[in-house]
């Protein structure tokens, strides 16, 4: 993915609310099947880490990205913003 079409993302995601919260069990496979399916209908999706959570964010947002098999588009604080195109219902369209 390059710059600019997760610049081009990150403008998309300023509008989105976040859909999933990661507590204090961390990712769970529950939590991680229900995050594969909202990428594959909305490719893009926003998360937010409780306070209450153990694990940082930056290392949640890794390990969501490798179980989902998504793209990070960009962590910041607590807020984590993934895309991954969708194999049936693609309505985003990247720049090149």
């Amino acid at each position: 993915m390059t710059s600019k079409q997760r610049a081009y993302l990150r403008g998309l995601a300023n509008n989105l609310g976040p859909i999933f919260q990661v507590g204090k069990l961390g990712v769970t496979p529950e939590i991680t099947e229900a995050i594969s399916d909202a990428l594959e209908a909305r490719e893009l999706i926003k998360i937010n880490v409780l306070k209450n959570c153990l694990y940082e964010p930056k290392d949640i947002c890794h390990v969501l990205s490798e179980r989902t098999r998504s793209n990070i588009v960009q962590q910041i604080g607590r807020k984590i913003v993934l895309y991954r195109q969708s194999k049936d219902n693609q309505h985003i369209n990247l720049p090149k």
